[in-house]
């Protein structure tokens, strides 16, 4: 049985969240939805029976009956925000997967939000965009070899030197250079302490875990959290995350190797957004990005921020495909489409006169970066009722084939509503 891996194409918010529940809940037998990067800024909704659900730090697949959810250890976990999540599930009468949670993924502690939060502020137009949660400087704890895993938590002595060296440089910053008071040691270890209980059940080597599954014949599917345009490698830098949600990096997260992967989705929109800071190419100021904004409900579910939203980039879909190794897209949000005569896709850029088919290879040059249009024929129907690809209207048909040619891998399915059951399947393989 394969491992699959959905990942998100562009800036984030495609949809990726229909795209696991939709393969959770047609595929036979998915036994394990893992998340294996960022923290509490990803978002995703999924809409069950008209009921709609918002996931943050947990998968997806929690509401899905029979599959197991892993948040591995590439993920970066606050425990306040995780418990929060359930119980708001829970107090919905929501019929919870079991979960488990890496003894290895780091914590973000209330000190790291504190620190996002005010120098973020300090940056001023500057500023990165980031959601102000943490995960940036529980990131960069991790990379400095000062942070606190899960299994810390469950060793007060360890616990508690880790926080105090973690503090002795973060108090500096605070009292001397931001004018903010000291956080004290105290308080923070007795608020990680009190997580330790409810945790414990849920903590594992998931790594092992997910190998020991895989060689069982079990079925995974890696969940990813923002984007390829997003990722700290690869994506427009500095205006990124503080992980690598490339498909390479879902394996470093969750601690498998990349020959086990036998599936990599790509989760794309029919047009494109952005949340924060940074360039985007074909970005709309006018009626038509107002009108995408309002018809796809473009407000971030993490962060409650109007997306930015513009045409549809091949360029960025075919780099996606090369990054990623992508074998499949999932195109989403078409219905929001209907009713323009002519719908723009970006299909090159235009760089001081020069003409680039791939992404520019610098930063300055993608900020100059201005997009060559090719303009196909639109639709006026509502396709929100389509469940073939033969009820959808001849130009959306030509539409999705286009996209296909142009982004360099297949189109598998298309979604035209929220709902889990508005998925139009192009490929059936």
């Amino acid at each position: 049985m394969p491992a699959i891996m959905v990942l998100g194409a562009q800036w984030g918010d495609e949809g990726k969240g229909k795209a696991t529940d939709l393969l959770a809940s047609t595929t036979d037998h998915i036994d394990y939805v893992v998340r294996t990067s960022g923290g509490h800024n990803a978002g995703h909704t999924i809409v069950i029976n008209g009921e709609k659900f918002a996931t943050h730090l947990l998968p997806s697949g929690i509401l899905t009956p029979g599959a197991t959810c892993v948040i591995a250890n590439g993920v970066v976990v606050s425990p306040e925000a995780l418990f929060r999540e359930l119980d708001l599930l829970i107090d919905r009468g929501v019929e919870l997967a079991p979960l488990v949670v890496s003894a290895n993924a780091h914590v973000i502690a209330s000190y790291h939000s504190t620190i996002d939060k005010v120098t973020e502020r300090f940056l001023g137009k500057n500023q990165i965009g980031t959601t102000g949660r943490g995960i940036g400087p529980a990131y960069a704890d991790k990379i400095n070899r000062i942070g606190i895993r899960i299994a810390d938590l469950f060793d007060e002595g360890i616990l508690r030197q880790k926080v105090e060296a973690a503090l002795d440089t973060r108090n500096h910053l605070l009292t001397k250079l931001y004018n903010r008071r000291a956080i004290e040691v105290d308080a923070v270890v007795e608020e990680l302490l009190s997580y330790t209980e409810r945790l414990r059940p849920m903590v594992a080597d998931t790594s092992l875990l997910l190998n020991q599954v895989l060689d069982e014949g079990k079925t995974v599917l890696f969940e990813g959290a923002q984007a390829t345009m997003l990722d700290v490698d690869h994506g427009t830098y500095p205006f990124v995350t503080s992980s690598n949600p490339v498909a390479g990096g879902v394996c470093v997260g969750a601690g498998v190797g990349p020959t086990r992967i036998d599936r990599v989705i790509g989760v794309i929109k029919a047009y494109t957004t952005r949340v924060g800071a940074g360039p985007f190419p074909t970005e709309l100021f006018d009626a038509d990005g107002e009108a995408l904004q309002r018809i796809g409900g473009e407000i971030g579910v993490s962060t409650g921020r109007t997306r930015r939203c513009g045409w549809y980039d091949a360029v960025i879909a075919r780099y996606a495909t090369r990054v990623n190794g992508l074998t499949d897209l999932f195109l989403t949000k078409l219905d929001v489409l209907s009713g323009w005569e002519k719908i723009p896709v970006c299909v090159a850029y235009e760089i001081d006169g020069v003409r680039h088919d791939e992404m520019p290879m610098t930063q300055t040059d993608f900020h100059h970066a201005k997009p060559v249009y090719e303009y196909l024929d639109g639709w006026t129907e509502d396709i929100s009722g389509c469940r073939t690809i033969e009820e959808l209207p001849a130009t959306a048909q030509a539409y999705i084939t286009r996209l296909e040619e142009l982004s360099g891998t297949r189109i598998w399915a298309v979604g035209v509503g929220p709902g889990r059951e508005q998925t139009v399947v192009v490929h059936q393989d």
